[in-house]
Order: C-alpha cells, then sequence, then structure tokens
C-alpha cells in the first residue's frame, strides 16, 4: 500500500485530532484569491476537510478531488449545510478536468503526495489564466517542548528501524520554501511565500493520537509501533506532567497562472 493511502483507514481518527490550520493563514489565502459567491475553486487532497470548510464559508463553489474514499465522506458529512462544495473521490493525476476553468486551485498537507511529474502542468490546466495556485504543508519545526523532541528520537531509533541516528529538528529559519516547481514552470509567475506558525499542547493521549494519523507511523509493524507509541507515552507522562507542546510551520506558496489555458494533449 502507498503511503498516501494509509490515512484513509484513520478517517475518524484524523478529523478529530489533526488540527486547524491557523486562522491568519486562512484570512491570507482568501483575500489572496478573493473567495467570494461565483468565485470556482478546486481543492486537490481534501482530507476531511480541514480546509474546505473555511473556505466555502466565502460563498464560492469548490470542487474537491480526495482519493480516500472513507475521508471524503467525512468531509462530505461535514459540509453538508454548503450546497456549492462537490467532493468527489478520485486521484487527482487521473481526474478529469471540467472545461470551465477554476479561479483557484489550492491543496494543504497534501500536495507533496501528488507525482510531482504531473501536479504543476494540470494546476496550470486546471486554472484560467491569472488564476492562483496555493499550497501549504505542516512541518514539525524545532520549538515548544524541545528537550522531549530531542529526548523522544531515542524511542524512534529502537522502535522504528528507519530513523536516522542523531536525528534533531530544525529551526524555522533552517526550513527551506519548495517553491522551485513554480519558479521553474512557464505557466506560473510571481511566486511568494508567507510563513505561518502554531504552538500547540497535547496530553499524552492527544498527542499518540496525533501519531496515529501519520503515514509512517501507520506504516510501521505493528509491534514496533506500540512499542514505540508505548515508550512516547512514557516518556510524556514521567518526565513532562502528562502535557508537550509542538510547533507547526506552514509555508503558504502562491503562484499566479500565465498566459493562455493549455489543451489536453
Amino acid at each position: 500500500m502507498e503511503l498516501r493511502e494509509t490515512f484513509n483507514g484513520a478517517a475518524e481518527l484524523y478529523d478529530r485530532v489533526r488540527p486547524h490550520y491557523p486562522p491568519d493563514l486562512i484570512a491570507e489565502l482568501t483575500v489572496l484569491a478573493d473567495l467570494g459567491p461565483g468565485r470556482r475553486v478546486l481543492e486537490v487532497g481534501p482530507g476531511t476537510g480541514r480546509l474546505t470548510r473555511p473556505l466555502a464559508e466565502s460563498g464560492c463553489r469548490l470542487t474537491g478531488v480526495e482519493l480516500g474514499p472513507d475521508l471524503a465522506a467525512v468531509a462530505r458529512r461535514g459540509l453538508r449545510g454548503f450546497p456549492h462544495v462537490d467532493v468527489q473521490v478520485a486521484d487527482f493525476e487521473s481526474w478529469p478536468l471540467p472545461e470551465e476553468p477554476f479561479d483557484l486551485v489550492v491543496s494543504a498537507t497534501a500536495w507533496h503526495w501528488i507525482d510531482p511529474a504531473v501536479r504543476v502542468s494540470k494546476a496550470a490546466r486546471a486554472l484560467r489564466p491569472g488564476g492562483r495556485v496555493a499550497v501549504f504543508g505542516s512541518e514539525h519545526v524545532a520549538g515548544g517542548t524541545v528537550d522531549f523532541f530531542a529526548e523522544a528520537q531515542r524511542c524512534y531509533e529502537r522502535w522504528d528501524p528507519a530513523t536516522p541516528p542523531g536525528l534533531r529538528l530544525l529551526p524555522e529559519e533552517e526550513i527551506p520554501s519548495e517553491t522551485r516547481e513554480w519558479e521553474d514552470s512557464p505557466d506560473f509567475e510571481d511566486v511568494t511565500v508567507t510563513r505561518f506558525r502554531q504552538d500547540i499542547t497535547y496530553t499524552a493521549d492527544e498527542y499518540i493520537d496525533v501519531l496515529l494519523t501519520y503515514s509512517g507511523h501507520r506504516a510501521l509493524r505493528e509491534d514496533l509501533r506500540r512499542g514505540l507509541l508505548d515508550c512516547i507515552r512514557g516518556l510524556i507522562e514521567t518526565r513532562y506532567e502528562g502535557r508537550v507542546t509542538k510547533r507547526y510551520l506552514h509555508d503558504l506558496i502562491t503562484a499566479t497562472r500565465t498566459g493562455a489555458r493549455p489543451v489536453d494533449l
């Protein structure tokens, strides 16, 4: 099973425990794309609708293309009050683009799962000239309960064979913005990056639940995963009084569609 398919098996948990995106990021995106009634939005990989709902509240017409049927079902359930939202089950790479172009193509924490040989050119074909693309992810960076995350690496080194020794979280200033594919594309211009960060505090149970929504943890053999999570839980409860704070970094990358809309070959 591809790692990107592991999320579908945890749709309800994903919807319950994954953090919401920073309100200032949503506000920036809404203004940047001039969202409102009549605007057409394509969301790639909406998951359970973490980003979909705040975008839909602008009154835009939104189509989501989600690989996981269980994730899509949870998203639809939460979006029943928005008649102009349609969540379809498909992989973006083979999904047939509609004839009418979109004003915005957006993807949150899903873009890196899309085939890099296809994603930029298909986003360009989906957009009208002058339309925008906006992608962002969630990067775990140094901050919050710093000592805990350094100590937790010993749990990973013991229980996850893929963990490189001595791995540590990087500070925000050492995390590069992944803009190359947009800067190299002849179909896009005006590439910009805006950074947002948020600190979220978790109890031991809450933090374990979040870990259970990550592809790498879900793909571990069951006995190794159990050992890893027990090790991390014990660390939080015995050395950090049952609570730790995690720092997330979100790079909102945007670009503007240039020229005429290309024709599918």
